[in-house]
């Protein structure tokens, strides 16, 4: 089953202020016609679109791509009915017809609607009223309205197309939407359940609310699409005769050192390689061979500046790092902040994003034995 989308906008929007008709103001970055379209041209069971305009309106309607243009009537009626005969010539199973002015319609709102057809001759969206109802004379309430059975319509309405067109064929002109005209037809149109996000740009404060609510499903759409990568690094490093130990960049006084090819810094090994982790890029003894001699003795920063610098490279950007040194001596605490400061400097990374911590392993195993140190390193990466 094929599914066209009508979007009516050919009308001039005056209750909406503005320089230009509404359709056609800017929110959010892009116009509300524009956010509209996007909407459908997002939505994998729509493959058609038809954008009805106003003839003096091609210079804001050009520049979106992906839709027919088709010149709308006097009457929003006569713009449906333009854009049906628009799609007559390679016509679909359903048609969508939508109000431009409705940019925050969903996935969701217009899947149940094409859902719907399947079963009747129309579908269209509406949110049952719920609030009282007053009948208003001269300012004052004249008297309530029972809102039984009562619905707020939204777009879009959907239809079976060869039906719909025929009801616009045979209807007199001036309907308040294309139900109104399906019904005079007699065809039997079902509710499915609106969206109150689903508004209708109609005044201007309806323009702040819109652009409101339209970044902040761009800033959730955009945390979905995040590329977030966990590495988790490893690493042990047993003492030898010495008088210091370098720890995450810091020299610290200390009756013994770490023994290793470079100058066995256990912390920043462990960092190093749950950034190469979380790159799916192997691990320090891949990119830097214990057996090649220009690295005997190098200073660990190497290593980790070309962790950071390939992640960089690769498009991603570290959001922050969290290093576990495990041993019973020397103690860390006293330390902890210089090595963070260090790591900051060597990764461009602010000291609020970089934890340094210790345990000891309550005595036991060869950290227990103060035989060597070992450090766990968990790095967490983000897309650019």
């Amino acid at each position: 089953m094929t599914t066209a989308a009508i979007i009516v906008a050919a009308g001039r929007g005056t209750r909406a202020g503005g320089e230009v008709p509404k359709q056609w103001r800017q929110i959010a970055g892009n116009s509300v016609a524009a956010h509209t379209v996007q909407a459908f041209q997002a939505h994998p069971e729509v493959s058609q679109i038809i954008l009805v305009i106003h003839p003096d309106d091609h210079g804001f309607a050009d520049p979106i791509a992906g839709v027919t243009l088709v010149h709308g009537g006097a009457t929003r009626d006569a713009s449906v009915h333009a854009g049906l005969q628009a799609l007559t010539a390679d016509a679909p199973d359903h048609v969508l017809i939508h109000d431009v002015a409705r940019p925050l319609v969903s996935d969701r709102v217009i899947h149940d609607v094409i859902d719907a057809l399947q079963r009747s001759q129309g579908a269209a969206p509406a949110l049952r009223v719920t609030d009282a109802l007053w009948r208003g004379e001269d300012g004052k309430v004249a008297g309530t309205q029972d809102r039984e059975g009562l619905f707020r319509a939204q777009t879009p309405q959907g239809f079976r197309f060869a039906d719909i067109l025929a009801a616009h064929n045979a209807h007199p002109g001036n309907a308040a939407d294309d139900v109104e005209v399906a019904r005079a037809a007699g065809l039997n149109v079902a509710i499915v359940d609106g969206d109150e996000q689903n508004l209708k740009i109609t005044t201007p404060g309806d323009f702040a609310r819109a652009e409101r609510l339209l970044l902040q499903r761009q800033h959730k759409n955009k945390e979905s699409q995040m590329d977030i990568r966990v590495g988790s690094g490893y690493d042990v490093h047993a003492f030898e005769d010495g008088d210091h130990v370098m720890l995450c960049g810091v020299r610290i006084p200390h009756d013994r050192k770490l023994k290793g090819h470079s100058d066995a810094d256990v912390g920043m090994h462990a960092l190093t390689d749950a950034i190469y982790g979380a790159l799916a890029d192997g691990d320090i003894g891949q990119h830097f061979p214990p057996s090649d001699p220009q690295w005997k003795g190098a200073a660990s920063d190497i290593f980790l500046r070309h962790a950071v610098k390939l992640a960089s490279e690769r498009g991603y950007r570290i959001s922050n790092i969290d290093v576990t040194l495990i041993c019973e001596r020397p103690k860390i605490g006293p330390h902890a902040l210089a090595m963070r400061e260090a790591l900051s400097d060597i990764m461009g990374l602010a000291v609020d994003r970089i934890s340094v911590k210790a345990t000891t392993s309550e005595r036991l195993g060869f950290t227990g034995r103060s035989e060597g140190i070992a450090s766990m390193a968990t790095a967490t990466l983000i897309g650019a």
